[in-house]
């Protein structure tokens, strides 16, 4: 039998496009989301369950009796996830998660960090060297767990890492983040309001981030690592680009929406552990990636207008 993989969050914007990549690479998948992102195909198993329900959790955990746990699942909605109470939820249901798969055998575990752990005014992040400072409610959350988790897999003696995650971008996304909300103004013939756009952040294509994540479950690395570009690009370029890709740059509206207060000029990935542990590096250009999206957005649109479902 080949390895398993218990992924959890598979139906939304990281899991799903995961669960591809893992099937070609050999593995069985088990697939648990809120909601049913699709039906069995060979190599995955889908589950749906609220893993805030204790009772649901350990009976997906039984029923995959997965080798390796990919855990993405959490509160990730725009205006909300930031200071959510929900958060506490999720550090107490994880640490739940993790240990029922150790008692079931489990031995590699890779759960999702965030950036917003760091302090963010240094720019520049690294794994040992930029301080873990939260200022949300979010970030402390996941920072708790990775401290939790580190101690606690140290004790089990399993397998774990904590990747650092910054920004996204690519198909499936919430509707509301940044690249997906100015493909979809642009798609409805509206003005995509933006800030002045001059701030430079990490993004990564989300089929990117999906290859280095199998990457990092079938590696040796331990503790935290971020995943990022490694190039940070500023806000302007990237939607400027999606203007001119679409053939509407007259509907980039910088300028038109104030900065956030505490938006800090530059928030980038050291890669350094990344390129020389994990050996990897995204392959996909800008262009590329933004054209997939792009198609992804005017396909859901066409499903909805022919009446095929709501987007």
């Amino acid at each position: 039998m080949g390895q398993r993989v218990l992924i959890t969050g598979a139906s939304g914007f990281i899991g799903r496009n995961c669960l591809r990549p893992f099937v070609e690479r050999g593995y069985e998948v088990y697939a648990v989301g809120s909601s049913r992102g699709g039906d069995d195909e060979p190599g995955i198993h889908w589950h749906q369950a609220d893993l805030l329900d204790h009772g649901q959790l350990a009976d997906v955990v039984e029923a995959a009796q997965a080798d390796t746990l990919l855990h993405l699942a959490w509160i990730v909605k725009p205006g909300e996830a930031y200071t959510s109470l929900e958060n506490f939820s999720w550090v107490t249901s994880s640490m739940e998660l993790v240990q029922q798969f150790v008692r079931h055998g489990g031995q590699r575990v890779v759960v999702a960090g965030t950036c917003y752990e760091y302090d963010q005014t240094y720019g520049w992040c690294h794994e040992q060297r930029t301080p873990t400072i939260p200022d949300t409610t979010y970030g402390v959350c996941k920072n708790a767990l990775r401290q939790l988790l580190t101690a606690y897999c140290r004790a089990a003696g399993v397998s774990f890492t904590w990747p650092r995650i910054f920004f996204l971008y690519g198909p499936y996304e919430h509707p509301n983040r940044l690249v997906s909300s100015v493909i979809r103004s642009l798609l409805n013939g509206e003005t995509a309001r933006c800030s002045h756009g001059r701030q430079l952040r990490d993004y990564l294509y989300v089929e990117d981030l999906a290859d280095a994540l199998v990457a990092l479950c079938e590696s040796e690395v331990q503790n935290e690592i971020n995943i990022g570009s490694g190039e940070p690009m500023a806000l302007a370029q990237i939607v400027t680009r999606i203007g001119e890709l679409m053939e509407r740059p007259d509907l980039i509206g910088l300028g038109a929406l104030p900065s956030r207060p505490n938006d800090v000029p530059l928030v980038a990935a050291d890669t350094t552990r990344q390129r020389e542990l994990l050996g990897w590096s995204p392959i996909r250009n800008l262009d590329t990636a933004l054209c997939r999206t792009i198609r992804c957005w005017h396909a859901q649109q066409q499903e909805c207008f022919s009446g095929g479902r709501i987007a």
